[in-house]
C-alpha cells in the first residue's frame, strides 16, 4: 500500500503571521517523532507571507489520523483559533 500524502494549506491573518508561524513550527519536531511519519515539512510561500504549507507523508491513513488527534496538534488548534484566515487539507496518493 502506498503512503498517504497530505498537503495542508494554512493562510494566516495578515496581522498574525509571526504568531501562526511560531505555532506551526512547534508541531514539527514532535510530529517527526511520531509513529508512521515519513516526512513532515513546513513551507512558506515566497510571494505570499500569509501562506504556509505542510507537505507530509505517512505510512497509513490510520497513523495520520492518530497524528491529527495528537496533543500537539490539538494545542496548535486551540492556540491559533482566530489567527488563521483559512485552512485546506488534501489527502493524496502518489501514482508515479
Amino acid at each position: 500500500m502506498a503512503n498517504l500524502t497530505i498537503v495542508a494549506h494554512i493562510h494566516a491573518k495578515a496581522d498574525q503571521i509571526d504568531f501562526v508561524k511560531s505555532e506551526l513550527e512547534k508541531m514539527v519536531a514532535p510530529t517527526r517523532a511520531e509513529k508512521g511519519c515519513v516526512q513532515y515539512d513546513l513551507h512558506l510561500d515566497n510571494d505570499h507571507p500569509t501562506h504556509f504549507m505542510f507537505f507530509e507523508n505517512w505510512e497509513s491513513r490510520e497513523l495520520w489520523q492518530d497524528h491529527s488527534n495528537s496533543q500537539h496538534v490539538q494545542a496548535y488548534r486551540a492556540a491559533s483559533e482566530g489567527a488563521v484566515e483559512s485552512f485546506t487539507l488534501h489527502e493524496m496518493t502518489q501514482i508515479a
